[in-house]
């Protein structure tokens, strides 16, 4: 069962954006891609209030993704990437990931906060960053 209301085209655009966002850190950071933009659908908080689906979290700007915002979101979805972007809509969590909102991809070592947010972790190239239970509770 989805914990976010989704459409087959979002699934892709979600599908889409994990390979463009994170394709070189594999399987496992990809399916940490799409936890944070799942996040982003059902937290209702700070930067996302206005994010009610997949597409709104996709396109989100300012504050939205390099890869939508760069220009290296051209990629069609692969039936496998479409799998990893069914899980993560399934309520899969995948730690650092599971309740982040933020992630980025530092030079050197990751920061103990982005905006505002707790370093959760970092995997491979990718640092993670969730917000508190008190400021965003649907995350959790």
């Amino acid at each position: 069962m989805a914990v976010i209301p989704y459409n087959e085209k979002e699934v892709k655009l979600l599908a889409r954006l994990m390979r463009a966002e994170a394709e070189g850190d594999g399987q496992l950071g990809m399916l940490m891609v799409g936890n944070v933009g799942v996040n982003r659908v059902r937290s209702d908080c700070l930067d996302f209030k206005k994010i009610a689906s997949l597409k709104d979290m996709v396109y989100q700007s300012p504050g939205g993704f390099e890869a939508t915002q760069k220009g290296y979101f051209y990629q069609r979805a692969r039936q496998k990437d479409i799998d990893l972007a069914r899980k993560t809509i399934k309520g899969g969590r995948y730690h650092p990931a599971q309740y982040s909102l933020w992630f980025f991809r530092p030079e050197g070592s990751c920061p103990g906060q982005w905006f505002n947010q707790s370093n959760s972790g970092r995997y491979k190239s990718h640092c993670f960053f969730q917000p508190s239970r008190g400021d965003c509770p649907k995350v959790y």
